[in-house]
């Protein structure tokens, strides 16, 4: 198809479209400000537009060679570095007539950023550091639209860095790899000028001598290696002179950061002296005191010279001797001076050294190799020690009371074990009070039959004893001893030691008691008073089955065979287990009444059958129901909800802890005993609870239960307890566990 003709003008209609184009390329918008914003960008299809000039984008490799990473990725932290100087005139000074400055250029390879560093030069009178800040750096004109790269840079050539002519001598060995990778032949250093004036004043240094050659004393070393390291050894100085030809007690402390001792002295009490702060103020100490005591001055490290004297305005003029003519030579007390043993002079006073801490052990065993540190014995001994002898008890009040008014002019009341009383008082259903049943022994047939509880109390050790009502015994029966603290029999009223009480160990089943003249025979024990001596059992030992056992074993090993035969022969049925009157028969006659009651009944206890008998959990729920109805508790909604969110898998149970905690925090009123005997229950044998069991059996308002199931166990008074059998009574024994536990397995 042949080309249409341009119409008039089209030409110069399509010149104006590209000028138009150009000038919008160039201009533009920004912060509704027209200004120029594209000057680098290209026509259409990717052409320069007429008259632009495109600004290379890669100074180091061409387009497409080398790594496509961009530049400031792939020479990050890549920095060229050359040794240059400059000179500089100096027109207002006669000793100098130019300068030479030494500095260096960083290339930064990233992005083509150039930057001068001037080093810091001792006493040099000139700003120094940075000359020129990091940034790109124009040619020189005519090319001053063009930047440094790294094309331009070479050994022993020169560059000009805004008018000013630095000339590079030399690089460091990463730039030379750099350039040789790059192509560049590098050519040879060249050598540094030294500037004139720096070096015609070294030399002036050089040859002046001052005239005050102060000595410098580098201790700065041993005072950061040994600040707060201090040798502290124990002295004794012993006073001729004195009236009473004393024997002074001392501490010297040996500071090894500078060298210097410091005494002090102990003063005993009521010794008449006076307390100084110290013996010895902390200074260096000579080796030897002077004849004489100099005069200040007198002794010193350097030798004074008077040059003029007084004669010049009245102004006298000084230097320091350099040979240090006349210096006297003093030696000082080092810590290879000090040992166990040594003598030292402090200032005319023998000081015997005795002995050392551990610390002064340690350092002179690493650094000097000292094993021996065998003290010498320098205090005497101690006064015998003298007897308070207290007077006897006179009968009136306690044995405390009247002990206190020998203590002290003012006599004060005896103090109570109050730690004792919080850790031992009553807590919920911790009663913390053993009962034992208990019978008189005498041979008045009606006293025969009574039986008596007797109560300790562990909060005070006290003790009370009370009697049961018994029908048709003519006897009222209450109250038999009151709570008190009850004596030991057969100790003397009147003396000074103070006199036994009965303690929690002297109570056990199968004991005999005197109670103010009355002699009674524990036969029995509740159960709390079993559980509680079995807890304890590091302070019962009737109650510790692994000394029982030891017992037993020292007995019964002998003749094991015949043990083996005896309660064979108690079971012909060979049922494994065996009564428990039949057990303890054996026992008794095995160890002809080596053990006592106690004891063996709490073998029996270790080794008894226990029958699977379910708790009343009817009556539980009751008393909880009761008393979440008195303190009208009704959000078990809440309560459920929250135990649901609480199960992160929905299985229906949670941790018996995690209930716990729950239950506490809805501030559940119930007793802390109780709680922990309803989540036992509801445990699924894995330690979780099943909470909506519980929920539902705590829920008063739909699953209430009836009111005569509750009266099922009688409340009784803390001293109203008949002696009756425990709720686990101990019927039946496992022998054989019992067997193996003392001889072993049989094989």
């Amino acid at each position: 198809m042949a080309a249409l003709p341009l119409l008039p003008g089209a030409s110069c209609a399509r010149n104006l479209g590209k000028e138009k184009f150009h000038k919008s390329q160039l201009w533009g918008y920004c912060n509704n400000v027209a200004m120029l914003v594209g000057e680098d960008k290209p026509g259409i299809g990717g052409e320069p537009l007429p008259g632009q000039k495109l600004k290379p984008k890669h100074s180091v490799f061409p387009r497409e060679v080398g790594s496509d990473a961009p530049a400031w990725v792939a020479f990050d932290k890549q920095v060229l570095s050359f040794d240059a100087y400059f000179e500089e005139e100096v027109p207002d000074k006669n000793q100098e007539l130019y300068r030479i400055r030494h500095c260096k250029i960083y290339f930064y390879l990233e992005d083509d950023t150039i930057q001068v560093v001037e080093p810091q030069v001792k006493n040099s009178g000139i700003t120094q550091g940075t000359i020129v800040r990091r940034h790109r750096i124009p040619l020189p004109p005519p090319n001053e639209d063009q930047f440094y790269t790294v094309d331009h840079f070479n050994i022993n050539i020169e560059v000009i860095l805004y008018a000013r002519r630095y000339r590079i001598v030399d690089c460091d060995e990463f730039t030379k790899n750099f350039l040789r990778k790059m192509g560049v032949r590098l050519n040879p250093p060249a050598c540094r000028p030294d500037d004139p004036y720096t070096k015609e004043r070294q030399k002036i240094v050089d040859n002046m001598k001052p005239l005050r050659p102060y000595e410098r004393l580098d201790t700065l070393r041993q005072f950061l290696e040994y600040d707060g390291h201090v040798l502290r050894f124990f002295c004794v100085w012993d006073d001729q002179e004195s009236m009473f030809h004393d024997t002074r007690e001392l501490v010297l402390h040996y500071y090894l950061s500078d060298d210097t001792i410091e005494i002090k002295e102990i003063v005993p009490v009521n010794s008449g002296r006076d307390a100084v702060p110290l013996f010895l103020r902390r200074d260096k100490l000579p080796k030897y005191a002077p004849p004489g005591l100099f005069q200040p001055g007198t002794i010193t490290s350097r030798t004074v010279l008077n040059v003029f004297g007084g004669l010049v305005g009245n102004k006298g003029r000084y230097i320091l001797d350099n040979r240090k003519t006349g210096a006297v030579h003093q030696e000082f007390y080092k810590d290879c001076d000090l040992t166990i043993g040594a003598v030292i002079n402090v200032w005319g006073r023998k000081i015997i050294l005795c002995d050392c801490d551990e610390f002064t052990k340690e350092y002179y065993r690493t650094k000097y190799g000292i094993t021996d540190f065998t003290p010498i014995p320098y205090k005497a001994p101690p006064p015998p020690e003298i007897e308070k002898k207290l007077p006897p008890y006179t009968g009136f009040g306690s044995e405390e009371d009247s002990l206190c008014s020998c203590l002290g002019l003012l006599p004060k009341p005896p103090q109570k074990d109050f730690k004792k009383f919080m850790e031992k008082d009553r807590k919920g259903l911790e009663s913390n009070i053993l009962r034992f049943l208990a019978k008189l022994i005498t041979d008045n047939p009606i006293d025969k039959e009574r039986k008596f509880i007797i109560s300790y109390f562990l909060s005070d050790d006290t003790i009370s004893v009370f009697e049961p009502m018994q029908r048709n015994t003519g006897i009222l029966g209450g109250k038999f001893l009151e709570r008190s603290r009850i004596k030991k029999p057969g100790q003397e009223l009147f003396k000074s030691e103070p006199s036994e009480y009965f303690k929690a160990q002297n109570l056990f089943v199968g004991a005999r008691v005197c109670f103010h003249g009355h002699n009674f025979l524990l036969v029995d024990a509740d159960e709390y008073a079993f559980n509680y001596m079995e807890k304890h059992a590091n302070e019962f030992s009737m109650a510790d089955i692994s000394v029982i056992l030891k017992k037993l074993k020292a007995v019964a090993e002998p003749c094991s065979r015949e043990v083996k035969q005896m309660f064979a022969a108690a079971d012909p049925d060979h049922t494994k287990v065996i009564e428990y009157d039949s057990f303890r028969n054996l026992i008794v006659n095995i160890t002809n009444g080596a053990l006592s009651e106690h004891e063996i009944m709490t073998l029996g206890r270790c080794y008894s059958l226990r029958e699977d008998s379910e708790m009343d959990v009817h009556f539980l729920l009751a008393v909880a129901q009761e008393q979440l109805k008195k303190k009208s508790f009704e959000n078990f909604g809440q309560l459920s909800a929250v135990f649901v969110y609480n199960d992160h898998e929905k299985c229906g149970v949670l941790p018996h802890e995690t209930c716990r905690t729950i239950c506490k925090s809805f501030r559940l009123p119930l007793a802390d005993d109780l709680l922990q005997a309803l989540l036992n229950i509801f445990e699924d044998g894995r330690e979780k609870v099943e909470y909506k069991k519980l929920v539902d059996g705590l829920n008063w308002r739909e699953n209430q239960i009836p009111a005569f199931q509750t009266i099922k166990v009688p409340l009784k008074y803390e001293d109203d307890w008949s002696g009756q059998l425990p709720s686990l009574p101990v019927k039946r024994i496992k022998y054989l566990t019992l067997l193996e536990d003392l001889f072993g397995k049989e094989e």
